[in-house]
């Protein structure tokens, strides 16, 4: 296995490929957390470029082995948790944070659960399918990343709130790459949704179905909102540093949702993204949110929550 320090510098340069928003954000840690944040997200990058036939989250292309890719991942994680080196480094990474914090085998495989609904094909009937989905593509990673910021892991509350953003960051997922896919062969759009509002299975990208589907971004970014604010509440109990990470990361990824609801039918004519300028406006408005360190209060007594063990 690489020493702790080249398995850092694979995870920085990870981080760097994949997600422009995260390492802005990931930035804002002091230098331990920020390097148990990149070795996580090495491993949660490599875990989904594998499933998804990926290059740090590029074009997803046809994956002839799901189940196979599946084992595999599962596999070398389990290796990486006992300590056992694997010869593939994003999972050394893993080994070494889930050392370091104690992130446990439950956690991971939360994680990994994900990959394998979408091994099995697996679409959304019911809104509470999408939530568990996105709970385990991205709500369980935020409560990993939260035990590596410091976390208790018998903190249900607040790992609750790490869930939510999680959770708001998927759905803004899925409103942007509604059309991306689509041409995937994938819909995480509920079919309780898509009967709502007469859309026959595959019709959703459809031009006569264009107002239905800005209608649905603006559901889709509507509920990533609400759970963007419970989040905000969750990030109360974090240290300075990592508070003002995650809310100027809330705030990014926010971004793409509103950008989502505001562009309506035009949505999926390009890739939306978060400009730069936006990310270092976001970045000061989160200093000054992490200072005051007083979230508006909200009932999120209708907001699905994760499931315990």
């Amino acid at each position: 296995m690489r020493d702790r320090a080249a398995l850092v510098a694979f995870a920085q340069e990870s981080i760097a490929r994949g997600s422009k928003s995260f390492r802005f954000a990931s930035r804002l840690f002091d230098r331990t957390t920020r390097e148990r944040v990149w070795l996580l997200y090495a491993w949660c990058r490599k875990c989904d470029d594998m499933a998804d036939g990926q290059d740090h989250g590029g074009a997803m292309a046809v994956v002839d082995d799901p189940l196979e890719r599946l084992a595999i991942i599962r596999d070398l994680t389990a290796k990486a948790l006992e300590g056992t080196p694997t010869g593939e480094p994003a999972f050394d990474c893993l080994a070494i944070v889930a050392r370091e914090c104690g992130l446990t085998a439950k956690m991971a495989e939360d994680v990994i659960e994900g990959f394998a609904l979408d091994a099995a094909d697996w679409h959304p009937r019911r809104e509470n399918d999408l939530y568990r989905y996105c709970y385990h593509v991205a709500g369980a990673v935020g409560v990993m990343m939260a035990v590596v910021m410091g976390v208790s892991p018998d903190e249900e509350a607040t790992l609750d709130r790490a869930c939510d953003l999680g959770l708001a960051f998927q759905l803004a997922n899925i409103a942007r790459d509604i059309a991306e896919d689509d041409a995937a062969g994938r819909c995480y759009l509920p079919d309780d949704w898509l009967a709502t509002l007469d859309i026959g299975p595959g019709e959703h990208m459809r031009p006569h179905n264009r107002k239905k589907l800005a209608l649905m971004g603006r559901w889709l970014a509507d509920e990533a909102e609400q759970y963007e604010a419970s989040a905000r509440i969750g990030a109360v109990e974090l240290p300075f540093r990592a508070r003002w990470a995650v809310l100027s990361a809330a705030g990014i990824y926010g971004d793409i949702a509103r950008q989502v609801r505001s562009a309506g039918e035009h949505a999926w004519d390009q890739r939306i993204y978060t400009s730069r300028p936006e990310k270092f406006r976001w970045v000061k408005t989160a200093f000054a949110d992490a200072v005051a360190n007083n979230p508006r209060p909200m009932d999120r007594s209708g907001l699905w929550t994760r499931p315990r063990v």
